[in-house]
């Protein structure tokens, strides 16, 4: 059988807080009509120059510690020098450095292979976006 290449774009609401929204499921629901069994590769994408990507445990506090090691390393105050959107939001464009803007995950039999308590979550930093995009696309 030939490989295929099947993708889909979900919009995803992410409020006016940082945060992490888990994509887990939303990724195996997209496998189940995409995948039919076989094997191949998951890539998520987020085309917004002030989110990230990352496979992380969620619900252990994990979630809030990456947050909070961004606000760290990331402060949202005025010493970036992209200083257009709200105060701070320069530090936003820095993220996609840290949490790529991409994963490139294992499909093993229409399913997606990830190790125990391990999510697939999009990171948001910036407060005055609230709706962002994520494209799903199935490669086997």
């Amino acid at each position: 059988m030939a490989g295929t290449f099947t993708t889909r774009t979900i919009n995803i609401s992410t409020g006016s807080t940082e945060t992490m929204h888990d994509l887990t499921n939303a990724c195996s629901a997209f496998l189940r009509e995409a995948a039919h069994g076989r094997n191949g590769l998951l890539n998520v994408f987020t085309p917004h120059p002030t989110s990230g990507l990352a496979v992380i445990e969620t619900g252990a506090g994990s979630d809030d510690d990456l947050l909070a090691a961004l606000r760290g390393i990331l402060p949202a105050d005025d010493r970036w020098g992209d200083r257009h959107g709200s105060p701070g939001h320069g530090s936003g464009h820095v993220l996609p450095a840290l949490v790529p803007p991409h994963a490139t995950l294992p499909v093993v039999d229409g399913e997606l292979e990830l190790g125990t308590s391990q999510s697939v979550v999009l990171v948001n930093t910036a407060r005055d976006s609230h709706e962002r995009q994520v494209r799903l696309s199935f490669l086997s």
